[in-house]
């Protein structure tokens, strides 16, 4: 008996269309899935999708590519940022969509939150506020701007934060993030790495795998304990790759399967994570 639904990310990456993704994750036992949205996207299938099936359309993942730009960019620059991530909103209200995942930085090189970052986020919290989306900051690289952004919005009922398990031990160091801000768990994104590859510890994306649970070195009694500690009782939400990174051959093994033999796969692991939790019963 399951206490917990268990969600899937599609992909673009995938080699079928996104609305064959979420028929193949219902068939296969997920009962929920969530999709990134890129400007210009229309999520309305995937939505009368998701009512057709029973499914939860958990949340939608902003794009990030222009999240330095809202604290560092000019002011061209930040103001075309704010409006992609007000559109991304727009498209979660449209589709009834309660969730919008943002990052709340990328790159390495910058570790200095700004006025202008926090500004900037502001009017994309409030105009999601008015539109009924919350929003879940992911941890990520420069995790300054994220622990920026909870503190400086720590009051707005619509701001939580989205748990990256593999982020956590390949960009913030293994910290535990759960014991920051587990009292504001929206959601999570639940996958396995090997850690920082870099003998001297320099931060890198290539560590992002995003491999199955069980694939890599996370403790997963651990991370089932944390869970449960916070009180998480949400969607239990996969983020998972069968694409590997530059010079990398991890997920090639995902690639090389059948594509719905992988997705199995993917649901015998989330079942084995959700096994651990204190909500599941035999």
């Amino acid at each position: 008996m399951w206490k917990y639904k268990l969600c899937l990310g599609t992909s673009g990456a995938f080699p079928i269309s996104l609305c064959e993704q979420v028929r193949l994750f219902h068939r296969t036992g997920f009962e929920a899935f969530f999709t990134e949205w890129q400007r210009g996207d229309d999520l309305t299938a995937l939505a009368a999708l998701s009512k057709e099936l029973g499914m939860i359309f958990q949340s939608v993942h902003a794009p990030f590519g222009k999240s330095r730009d809202m604290w560092h960019g000019d002011a061209e620059k930040a103001k075309q940022a704010v409006s992609e991530l007000v559109e991304c909103v727009d498209e979660c209200a449209k589709q009834s969509v309660p969730l919008m995942v943002a990052h709340a930085f990328i790159g390495f090189e910058d570790h200095t939150p700004t006025a202008q970052g926090l500004e900037n986020y502001g009017k994309v919290i409030e105009y999601a506020r008015e539109k009924g989306v919350k929003i879940a900051f992911e941890n990520t690289e420069g995790e300054e701007y994220l622990a920026a952004l909870m503190n400086e919005f720590s009051r707005c009922e619509n701001v939580g934060f989205c748990w990256d398990t593999g982020h956590e031990m390949c960009y913030n160091r293994s910290q535990d993030l759960l014991s920051l801000y587990g009292d504001r768990l929206l959601c999570t994104h639940i996958n396995d790495n090997l850690g920082i590859r870099d003998s001297d510890g320099r931060i890198t994306y290539i560590d992002d795998l995003h491999l199955l649970p069980f694939d890599g070195i996370a403790d997963w009694d651990d991370i089932a304990a944390r869970l449960d500690k916070c009180g998480f009782d949400g969607v239990m939400t996969f983020e998972l790759s069968t694409v590997s990174k530059p010079g990398r051959h991890e997920n090639d093994i995902y690639r090389d399967m059948k594509f719905d033999s992988y997705i199995a796969e993917c649901y015998k692991r989330a079942c084995r994570v959700a096994a651990k939790r204190k909500g599941y019963k035999k």
